[in-house]
Formats: C-alpha cells, sequence, structure tokens
C-alpha cells in the first residue's frame, strides 16, 4: 500500500514538475525534464559537446580537460552548433562558436553610409593580422581589450573568434549600435558595447556630457575596471584608428595623460594599438640630428614608452566613410601607408626625480628645448637653472657646444633629474605658462 502512494506521489511531483504554468519541482541534481513530441522524459543533463554524439545517448561527465588548442576549438565549436540545431534549442554563443564576419560588400556598404569621417576594416585578413598583433594566445591574456569605433565589427567578430576574453566596443555613430548589441546578446559577457567615442573621452571641464563623450571614471566604473599600480601588468589593451584629421592633437592629449597619470593612465600601463598616417610615424620614431623631424612629441613619447612598429598596410585597404571622400593628407615625409603602432608604457618611467605632479614641467621644458633645435643647450640649461649650465653639462659628459635637437630623450630626463636635485634650479616663471597649458589641454 505504501508502495503504490509512494508512485502516486512521484507522478503526481513529474506532472507539475513541466505542466504549463506550474512552479519548478525539486528534482534529483543531474535530472532535468526534457519534452519530446509532447512525451515528458526526465534525462541527465547533456555538455553541448555530448549532445553531439546523437540524440537519446546518454554519456557520463568528462573530467575537465586542459585548454583547446584552436583548431581543436574550431571542431569543436561547430559541434556544439550542431548539436544545439538538432535539438531545436537556443542559447547563448560561448567561446568556442565562430562567429560569422558578414560579406565584406555589405560591410563596406555600410561603413562609408557612416556620417561621420572615419576609416575602417573591413578586410578579414587584415581583421586577422592585427588580431595576431595582439596577443599569440588571447585566451590567456588577461588584459581587457578596448576597440574604438569598431563600426561593422568585423574586427571585433576576429578578436572573439580568436579567444579574447573580454572585448567592449566603444561605438562613437549610433547607426552601428544595434548590430552590435545584438552581438551582445548572442554572447555570454565576452563582448560589451558602449556608446562612446575613445577620442573624445575627457573633454574640457566637469560639466554635464552626453554620449559619445564620456569621462573615463565614469565610463570604467560603469565596466567594472579598477586603478591598478604601474609596476604591474599591462591591464588594457586599445585597438583602433586615429582620426586623420586631428591625430596629432590626439597624441598630444594621450602624452600629457600618460605623464600626469590622468584619464585612462589612472588605471595603469593602458598599451595603445593604433593606426596612425605614416608621417606621423616616422615624426614620432625621428631620433636626435634629424632636425627637419625631431620634435618634442616624439621626444616625448619615446621616452613614456617602447614603441613598436607591428605592421604596415596601404591606405587603400581601408573603407573610408563617404565624408570623407578617401583623402590622403599630402606630406614632405612618406605617407602612403597606416602604420599599425604599438605604444607601452614604460614600467620604469616614474622615479624620485620625475613623478606625475612634476612631470608637466619636464614636459615644457622639452618642448621649449624642441621649439629651436639648433639653439645651444647651454643657454637654455642657463635660464632654467641660472650660472649652473657648464656644471650641469659636465656631470652629463656633454660637449658646452651642443644643441638641443642632438641630445636623446633619455639625456633629456637624466638632465631634468639633476635640475630638480639642484638648489639653483627655479621654475616659479613656468608656473603660469604650465596651468595654462594644463587648462587647454583638459588635464588640469
Amino acid at each position: 500500500m505504501s508502495t503504490q502512494v509512494c508512485r502516486l506521489l512521484v507522478l503526481a511531483l513529474r506532472s507539475a514538475c513541466c505542466h504549463p504554468g506550474s512552479k519548478p519541482c525539486v528534482r534529483p541534481p543531474g535530472l532535468t525534464c526534457v519534452s519530446r513530441a509532447g512525451s515528458l522524459i526526465p534525462r541527465r543533463s547533456y555538455s553541448l559537446d555530448s549532445l553531439s554524439s546523437g540524440p537519446g545517448r546518454t554519456m557520463p561527465q568528462q573530467p575537465k580537460t586542459e585548454r583547446l588548442s584552436p583548431s581543436t576549438a574550431l571542431s569543436q565549436r561547430n559541434l556544439s552548433a550542431m548539436a544545439v540545431s538538432a535539438q531545436g534549442q537556443q542559447r547563448a554563443l560561448c567561446r568556442y562558436d565562430s562567429l560569422d564576419l558578414g560579406e565584406v560588400e555589405e560591410n563596406t556598404r555600410r561603413a562609408r553610409a557612416c556620417k561621420t569621417m572615419r576609416r575602417f576594416i573591413v578586410e578579414p585578413e587584415l581583421a586577422s593580422i592585427v588580431t595576431q598583433h595582439l596577443g599569440p594566445d588571447l585566451e590567456d591574456d588577461k588584459a581587457v581589450i578596448i576597440e574604438c569605433n569598431p563600426g561593422p565589427a568585423v574586427l571585433t567578430r576576429t578578436l572573439l573568434n580568436a579567444g579574447a576574453q573580454r572585448v567592449v566596443a566603444l561605438e562613437g555613430d549610433k547607426s552601428f549600435l544595434p548590430d552590435l548589441q545584438a552581438l551582445e546578446g548572442q554572447l555570454d559577457g565576452q563582448l560589451e558595447v558602449v556608446h562612446c567615442d575613445f577620442f573624445k573621452l575627457d573633454p574640457i571641464g566637469n560639466g554635464h556630457v552626453r554620449p559619445p563623450v564620456m569621462f573615463t571614471d565614469k565610463l570604467f566604473s560603469d565596466l567594472g575596471i579598477s586603478e591598478a599600480s604601474w609596476s604591474d601588468a599591462v591591464p588594457l589593451k586599445v585597438v583602433g584608428i586615429a582620426p586623420q584629421r586631428n591625430e596629432r592633437s590626439v597624441l598630444w592629449k594621450l602624452a600629457y595623460a600618460l605623464f600626469e597619470r590622468l584619464s585612462i593612465y589612472r588605471y595603469g600601463r593602458v598599451e595603445l594599438n593604433l593606426f596612425i598616417s605614416e608621417k606621423e610615424y616616422l615624426k614620432l620614431v625621428a631620433r636626435p640630428g634629424d632636425m627637419q623631424n625631431y620634435r618634442a612629441f616624439g621626444a616625448l613619447w619615446q621616452m613614456a614608452c617602447d614603441i613598436t612598429l607591428l605592421h604596415k598596410e596601404p591606405w587603400g585597404s581601408f573603407v573610408a566613410s563617404t565624408k570623407q571622400g578617401g583623402a590622403i593628407q599630402k606630406s614632405m615625409l612618406p605617407n602612403d601607408h597606416l602604420c599599425l603602432v604599438r605604444l607601452t608604457p614604460r614600467p620604469e618611467l616614474f622615479s624620485a626625480e620625475l613623478s606625475p605632479s612634476n612631470a608637466s614641467t619636464l614636459m615644457m621644458m622639452i618642448k621649449q628645448c624642441l621649439a629651436k633645435r639648433k639653439a645651444p643647450l647651454l643657454d637654455r640649461l642657463n635660464l632654467w637653472s641660472p650660472e649652473s649650465g657648464s656644471k650641469l653639462l659636465k656631470e652629463m659628459g656633454m660637449q658646452e657646444d651642443i644643441m638641443t635637437g642632438h641630445v636623446y630623450p633619455e639625456e633629456y630626463r637624466q638632465l631634468f633629474g639633476l635640475m630638480e636635485r639642484s638648489q639653483e634650479f627655479t621654475q616659479s616663471w613656468l608656473y603660469e605658462e604650465i596651468l595654462e597649458n594644463s587648462l587647454r589641454k583638459g588635464w588640469a
């Protein structure tokens, strides 16, 4: 009698378990109710890979395996997708699902329809090259990848297909947001989409702003990104194409932020991987003695970062928006390519003599020196540290007739350190100019 009562109880619980509108019941671990052709069957839960072995076959759970190689991962993606299709179920795409990059023609059409002056990556081969340069094994890379203005998202999908753990797509044009957000919804947290233009972060002042303009602290707070020590590994990798019409201004703004540890650099040694014009790259890496191109702009970046040329790509490989018309700026320097350049801040940049609080003084000193690259360095030193120029040059082992355009970035830093320790050094006359420059750049 008691056995019959128990059986009736079990049947009642099973009916309530999968009956429409009923509350879920408590089931033994590993059991789930599967509906097939109107019948209710208690079945053990399957991994996506066990489903691919055929419907109706129960396989024991396997112990967690080691990380898969890219070729094995691709096979598993396809098997997983087939399994879900066979079961008629919908699920969030996982890291092993290969994303379709779309047709080049359609991506080109959408890129050209953009209303702002921009260039886009639409060729899968170029997207693969960029992805390979961001890291040999993105699956093991803990750094967050911030993609600037992904547009049709060809590079975005390529990064995710390569195993990127977390990609943040900052898109400034509303027309691209619906497709990006749809892709975000299909994934399981690997992609986050924000209506924001990376190159418009942290405008002058502290008033109310509207997307795509944002402040870094608000953006990173929403993303759950916290500040990191300067000596830590690279926490963020930024990838994108610098805006052509104001790329020098963008790079200057980032240089001020780097030396003063503001904006994105409050959060650690953020690595930039940017496409810039060939002429700007050549100025960025110009060496002392090149009086035409060696400027404060390049000297400061060389002092602060390891600069690596990753790839050179002809302008024609990028799609320009119709508004831009594909015009390329003329230059005395070679300017036939866009250069993918990596700028990794040096962990030893800051020291007892150089800190974010006095870095603006160093920047002003170098800007004034290299404004006239054929001027005697001795005259400049005597302006900053009266009657001590000869002493400083002697300590550095330099000739007294050396010109400012022949001094290496690291030598400028050493000179600044000596001046900081010198009792004769006075910088009071620099205060007003530095403050004005900081306010103009928006980093005060």
